[in-house]
């Protein structure tokens, strides 16, 4: 019996059913993350957060210790190092807050008094911010109350992570057993090797991730000092957390930076300022980015941005956090695809040491 339709047809016709498939799983379960979201951001985070101190407690381990030990001294850890981070933080940003508010106002003074029109000047603004304050009162003291609710809800999220990070680095053995008791047929180690390669990606973006901050804040704090720019640790200590969000994270911080130096140094001082960030971010794009996480992250940086937009729809600021990590966990995971049904062949191990028999 003929068919209506050609081959060629039919064949983009399966692929377009599909795709349509495979987008409606995705909508679904993006739809359910919001609506549990309570409940899968401290989960997400937790799976983060195990990413980086996985080596901390593979070497407790190794030592000799209790896997519970091991991991309560890892999770014990990560609250020092980053309670410790958050306090520098949050000082280098007291202390240096109000000259750089005071120094982004002089600047947006300067700028509009240079471009804007008569009645638009930042006096302007703040005063029709105070009537507009006048005349709702009531809206920004339930505004208040809702920032403490997001403050205690942030709490509750990161004290539910640092447990969730405990069970994740004591129980990864008994999850992968779970893992191949639950799976279908034959099909437990391939959702294994799914899951270890979806985990060494997302393993890799955060450990890059950590030393490219870190070295990306210590050489613009290093070069704002130097060009004496008021606020250079509060600025660095912007640049840090900013960098776990690519792209847009280095762009904000850097374009603080510079409007800091400008108000209060000069336009010379500035530019000076701006050599320093492009500089800083050269040699982030041009060697750091390469020579980390090249190897464990491969996304072309097209793809990074389309993840990042698709995560602040979704989820505003904690979608851009999480979207590069999710994205490179799903690369992962279709690369594992890939090699068990697609035909590819696996990486062959490095000349210098053979592959075990």
């Amino acid at each position: 019996m003929r068919t209506l339709l050609p081959e060629p047809v039919r064949r983009t016709a399966a692929w377009c059913v599909v795709f349509l498939l495979v987008a409606g799983v995705v909508a679904v379960g993006i739809w359910l993350c919001i609506v549990f979201k309570t409940a899968v951001t401290p989960v997400l985070l937790a799976l983060l957060g195990t990413a980086l101190l996985r080596p901390l407690y593979r070497r407790l381990v190794a030592a000799k210790v209790n896997a519970s030990l091991a991991a309560g001294l890892t999770c014990v850890a990560v609250v020092a190092v980053v309670g410790g981070a958050v306090y520098i933080v949050v000082a280098a940003l007291v202390d240096s807050g109000p000259q750089i508010i005071t120094s982004l106002r002089t600047a947006g003074r300067s700028i509009t008094d240079y471009f804007g029109a008569a009645g638009t000047s930042l006096d302007d603004l703040a005063a029709n911010a105070k009537e507009l304050l006048g005349k709702f009162g009531s809206t920004a003291a339930s505004g208040v109350i809702t920032g403490i609710s997001v403050v205690g809800t942030m709490i509750a999220t990161a004290v539910l992570a640092l447990l969730l990070i405990f069970f994740f680095l004591r129980d990864s053995g008994r999850a992968l057993a779970a893992l191949h008791s639950f799976a279908p047929g034959g099909s437990g180690h391939t959702l294994e090797a799914m899951a270890r390669r979806a985990f060494r990606a997302v393993e890799g973006f955060m450990r890059g991730t950590t030393l490219i901050a870190f070295i990306d804040a210590v050489c613009i704090t290093v070069g704002l000092l130097v060009l004496d720019v008021p606020g250079a640790i509060g600025l660095g200590a912007l640049v840090f957390v900013g960098a776990y969000i690519p792209y847009l994270g280095a762009f904000i911080s850097g374009a603080v930076a510079v409007l800091v130096a400008l108000a209060d140094r000069g336009f010379v001082i500035a530019l000076w300022a701006l050599g320093v960030v492009l500089a800083v971010q050269v040699l982030e794009g041009q060697v750091l980015q390469p020579m980390i996480q090249s190897r464990t992250v491969q996304m072309h940086p097209a793809i990074v941005l389309l993840a990042i937009t698709a995560g602040a729809s979704v989820a505003g600021i904690l979608g851009m956090l999480l979207a590069v990590p999710l994205t490179a966990a799903a690369f992962g995971v279709i690369s594992e695809l890939r090699i068990h049904y697609g035909g590819a062949a696996p990486p062959s191990p490095p000349a210098s040491s053979p592959a075990r028999s």
